[in-house]
């Protein structure tokens, strides 16, 4: 590679030896979806001469701790690869942030320690939402906005991998994709978007939100918040087309702060189930979408700590509202069994209803002494199990109808700072020890007060299992494979280990219950 120049199907590019790796940063995979192309799906881009990859390219437009950031222009690829070696396996990380906030050039997604270890490592950005994944196209008017334009990003940038990552040193047929949140929501739509078959042959998806899925009809009700926050009605819709981006956050944030509290349950807008995603995924895997494709999968052991609150909430903090969600969606006989998993004092509880499978969320307060001592575990394990571990093992069940090479694992460490934040191990908690990274803000504070050599060890682990599974595809010899719902997993912990973990009355609870499928 002369001047570590590489000839894709876009163009030359150039890229630099930092520090005994070779980067090319920014590199374009679309065309930029600004002007006409704004709410279009990614388009293929071409260029003349060299495209110097010096620098990373910005994130998405977006709204994200007090700040409006990013580009509309925000359509790149970061690869970083050991300075030798051809046909080397392939890393892909799809960044998280609930389809809404993120990018793929936050430090402690640095792949280099990935790099390192003699792997190609790839990232990109994709739109988010109002721009990437606002479903606008049912609306009078709007009949030419394009639905899952973030999706069509990720479409593109998986295929643009495919054609060209050989020309990076990296092997085309040995393409592990991993992601988390939403990131690992995208890689269980991976597995089930037929246009991106053949991309990839391994998946890791880390902590997913499977069913933040929307028909076209559902993802009205949340563009029903979006243009009441924002102040409009539907006639000023065609003002998507013209307006400064930022100012659709305003809309957006009124969204994240009313969505529990009008449809209590649904997700913020996510993928639409349309030709690019034409089954939905937890479906399509059952149905053999991603056949042969080797999965890790699994969750934290408190994902609802991060989303579950007092006030503006992100899942239902009350027996109030998760009745509601129940009701809305034809499922209130079942609500009886929820109560009884999930609340400390059950039986008692379900005497002071009357006719208890026939009770409504009117027949619960909101304000009852269930919900004053601030939110209360029972819904911070009902948002766990319901947004995070249920469909996680749906998809381990449904995967496993196809292919033998499927392990689960839990994250489960619970340091000085998450149990002085009452956070304990919640979302996110496991990021800087799969990327092996204890040197960035949120690190620091995960890590705060640790014995280095318990941090190193659990770093070790499962770090070394990702980099393990995406080398020989086996994460670990000690790690056997997911064999149902008593079965045993990996367990990320203080002292790391297998163990036989029994989720057959959780998944007899939830039973094949479905929320805003409609």
């Amino acid at each position: 590679m002369s001047e570590y120049i590489v000839e894709t199907t876009s163009g030359k590019v150039k890229g630099y030896l930092r520090d005994g790796l070779v980067e090319y940063l920014g590199i374009p995979y679309a065309q930029p979806p600004v002007g006409e192309l704004r709410f279009k799906r990614a388009r293929p881009i071409s260029w003349e001469g060299v495209f110097d990859a010096k620098e990373y390219g910005p994130e998405s437009v977006q709204f994200d701790e007090g700040q409006l950031k990013g580009s509309e222009d925000c359509l790149t690829i970061n690869i970083q690869r050991p300075e030798k070696g051809e046909k080397l396996p392939v890393f892909v990380y799809i960044h998280g942030g609930g389809y809404n906030t993120g990018a793929c050039n936050v430090p402690l997604y640095n792949g280099r320690t990935f790099a390192e270890e003699g792997i190609v490592y790839a990232a990109f950005q994709y739109r988010l939402n109002v721009l990437g994944f606002y479903d606008f196209s049912t609306f009078p008017g709007c009949e030419d906005l394009e639905s899952n334009c973030g999706l069509s990003d990720q479409i593109l940038a998986m295929q643009w991998i495919h054609e060209n990552i050989a020309a990076f040193g990296g092997d085309p047929d040995c393409v592990t994709i991993c992601g988390e949140s939403a990131g690992g929501a995208s890689v269980v739509n991976m597995l089930a978007c037929p246009s991106v078959k053949g991309t990839f042959q391994q998946a890791i998806a880390q902590s997913g939100l499977p069913n933040c899925v929307m028909t076209h009809e559902m993802a009205r009700r949340n563009v029903e918040l979006f243009i009441e926050g924002m102040g409009w009605t539907e006639a000023d819709l065609p003002k998507l087309r013209t307006d400064d981006p930022f100012t659709f956050q305003k809309g957006n944030t009124y969204v994240a702060l009313h969505h529990q509290y009008r449809n209590p349950g649904m997700f913020l807008p996510g993928p639409i189930q349309d030709d690019l995603l034409p089954v939905r995924p937890i479906d399509a895997i059952r149905n053999g979408s991603a056949e042969g494709i080797r999965l890790i999968i699994g969750t934290n052991a408190h994902e609802g700590t991060t989303f579950v609150h007092p006030e503006n909430t992100g899942f239902p903090n009350s027996w109030a509202m998760i009745a509601d969600m129940f009701e809305k969606n034809g499922n209130i006989e079942a609500f009886s069994d929820i109560i009884r998993y999930y609340h400390p004092n059950a039986d008692a509880y379900l005497k002071k209803l009357d006719n208890q499978n026939k009770f409504s969320a009117a027949d619960l307060s909101a304000s009852s002494d269930e919900t004053k001592d601030k939110v209360g575990v029972p819904f911070i394990n009902f948002a766990t199990d319901y947004a995070f571990q249920m469909p996680a093992i749906k998809v381990a069940d449904g995967q496993k109808l196809h292919t033998d090479d499927v392990w689960m694992y839990r994250y489960d460490l619970v340091t000085k700072s998450g149990e002085a934040s009452g956070l304990l191990c919640s979302h996110a908690f496991d990021l800087p020890t799969m990327f092996a990274n204890k040197d960035f803000h949120f690190s620091r504070f995960i890590y705060d007060g640790e014995d280095e050599a318990m941090v190193d060890g659990i770093i070790n682990e499962m770090h070394g299992d990702w980099v393990r599974f995406t080398k020989t595809g086996e994460p670990n010899a000690a790690w056997p494979r997911y064999a149902g719902h008593d079965c045993e997993i990996r367990i990320y912990d203080r002292e790391t280990r297998t163990e036989k973990v029994d989720r057959t009355a959780l998944m007899d609870t939830w039973k094949d219950l479905r929320f805003y499928e409609d």
